[in-house]
């Protein structure tokens, strides 16, 4: 564990045993947190679940299957931004990013907490696409979307109370799109920091799509009005 930290693998997170301590434990922390790895302290039985070996002694590293980007290095060359508020699915992460690419999007932006990270699966799920499309992790979505502001974006939210219909869109020429969770969608205070709510005109009885292919809706209907500009 403290080889991997000081080689700067790519890791999503460290896991630790609850009531865990000694001065191991702390370099791993200390570690962790110079590589800006997160870390979570659970019960032991999750770590069981979560480990091939039964000899964790309380620790548990996960592994990412890509380094991150940073924002900094990708909205200044980028006409499209995916926000995900959220998506804990790594087959609907997987599908997005693979979206995403095919759309033209410049990266994918994601949240450390409450969110599911670049794993084997949500690689295996992207068909490929992982290794071709940046994917940002930033601790806070708010702070990312007024960054993002500041830097002459225009924040588009998917809700389904949103009063313009997605095809209805003359997207700005620096977009952002904001995609919610699984469920709830978009969190109350992502959804203020939105320049504009958006919506998909439902014509059955369900009141809303899986996020990835809401997501393939929206990102398409840009891509069209996109390469019809000049």
């Amino acid at each position: 564990m403290v080889e991997a930290l000081r080689a700067k693998r790519p890791l999503e997170r460290i896991l630790i045993a609850r009531g865990l301590a000694g001065p191991r434990i702390q370099e791993i922390i200390e570690l962790a947190r110079e590589n800006d790895v997160p870390v979570r302290f659970e019960d032991r039985g999750a770590l069981d679940r979560m480990s091939s070996i039964k000899a964790h002694q309380g620790v548990v590293a996960v592994g990412s299957a890509k380094k991150y980007a940073e924002l900094e290095d990708v909205a200044p060359h980028s006409k499209l931004l995916v926000v995900l508020d959220g998506v804990e699915d790594p087959h609907n992460l997987g599908a997005i990013i693979r979206t995403a690419h095919a759309a033209g999007a410049g990266a994918v932006i994601i949240p450390e907490r409450r969110a599911v990270g670049l794993t084997d699966v949500v690689a295996k799920a992207s068909a490929g696409a992982i290794e071709h499309l940046p994917i940002v992790r930033e601790g806070n979505i708010n702070n990312i979307l007024r960054s993002l502001k500041e830097m002459g974006y225009f924040v588009y939210g998917l809700d389904e109370r949103g009063e313009t219909a997605y095809n209805a869109v003359d997207w700005a020429e620096h977009s952002v799109i904001v995609m919610g969770a699984e469920g709830h969608g978009l969190h109350d205070l992502v959804r203020k920091n939105c320049d504009m709510l958006l919506r998909i005109p439902m014509a059955g009885a369900i009141a809303s799509l899986n996020v990835s292919v809401a997501t393939g809706v929206v990102l398409f209907s840009w891509r069209a009005q996109s390469t019809m500009k000049p």
